[in-house]
């Protein structure tokens, strides 16, 4: 892929995040989600590339939403790929005004990145010093042993990011008998499993159920920094089980690697904050124009950019239009 367009996806997702960051606290999660999708369709209209959602919100008929399936992009060049978006990861801390959404894309080749069906799925990332130290198939008491002693510290330094969810207490009791801390976060897991790359974020494992899609965009992203992101599917009638078999994950309950999830070698993924966490600053609104934080990754090259950015809406008819003020 060009590398030109590290650049180009960052701009979508800084208009998704722009938008969206109209709604930050307004309590309608509907109307920040439907204005994060609207700018990322849009500008992904000036993105040279021929694009297909394989990762998105949802079947064709379930429109206006970027749907699985659908095409984007300019053409141009004729570069085909692959892409999983979510306009607005954390649509309930956006209406809520709490920390941690993001807007977020990742881009590879045809074939590079695992049509995961929209499901349930349990999930472990850690940053580059857990990488094959960890595993879903261990206890996970083993898991923040081994990986306490991969970064050099003890247990009672090492956090892990659960879901703040009833199906989780069981994992969050070990954890906490473990001896390590432990984060519940109520929405948003994509952010806290990218952060898990950073070290300096403070945070070094996600442990626990989520969504499937958004743990492929996780993976993504963990892809490009050397970290490590295991998954496996959750799904309870045959009607699921075959269409995930359909889809490429044969068995359906197999342990998802990194490279099942985003196989392709050269990875960008792009990553806007809305509401600030301990990945990206928020979407910040000042006297002297509107700034946004983004990172951009990719995997062939090891490359890591941090974008900040101040944009003068008043000059961006295109994004302008999307963001009320």
């Amino acid at each position: 892929m060009r590398r030109e367009l590290t650049l180009e996806l960052v701009r979508v997702t800084e208009g998704a995040a722009l938008a969206a960051s109209s709604w930050v606290g307004r309590g309608d999660k509907e109307k920040a989600d439907q204005a994060a999708v609207d700018a990322m369709r849009r500008l992904f209209e000036t993105v040279q590339l021929e694009g297909e959602i394989v990762i998105g919100e949802g079947e064709m008929d379930e429109a206006p939403m970027l749907y699985i399936g659908e095409k984007v992009g300019a053409g141009g060049d004729g570069s085909k790929a692959h892409i999983a978006v979510d306009p607005l990861e954390g649509t309930n801390l956006v209406a809520k005004g709490l920390p941690g959404a993001i807007a977020v894309l990742a881009v590879a080749p045809e074939g590079g990145i695992l049509r995961a069906p929209d499901c349930y799925m349990d999930k472990i990332a850690v940053g580059p010093a857990g990488k094959g130290v960890v595993s879903l198939d261990l206890p996970p008491e083993e898991n923040v042993r081994r990986l306490a002693q991969a970064l050099g510290k003890p247990v009672s330094h090492v956090t892990v990011v659960i879901l703040d969810r009833p199906r989780h207490q069981e994992l969050i009791r070990r954890v906490r008998e473990a001896g390590a801390r432990i984060r519940l976060i109520s929405d948003g897991d994509v952010a806290p499993a990218v952060a898990t790359g950073f070290e300096e974020s403070g945070v070094d494992m996600v442990l626990g159920i989520g969504g499937a899609p958004e743990g492929v965009l996780a993976a993504a992203a963990l892809a490009c920094l050397g970290g490590d992101f295991q998954g496996r599917l959750i799904l309870e009638t045959e009607e699921e089980k075959r269409r995930a078999e359909a889809m490429g994950v044969r068995p359906w309950n197999k342990l998802l690697t990194l490279d099942d999830l985003v196989p392709a070698e050269d990875v960008i993924f792009a990553a806007t904050g809305i509401t600030g966490g301990d990945l990206l600053r928020g979407v910040r609104h000042t006297r002297d124009g509107v700034w946004t934080d983004s990172i951009v990754l990719r995997r062939k090259t090891g490359t890591v950019r941090r974008v900040e950015a101040r944009h003068q809406l008043e000059r961006k008819p295109v994004v302008s239009q999307l963001v009320r003020m």
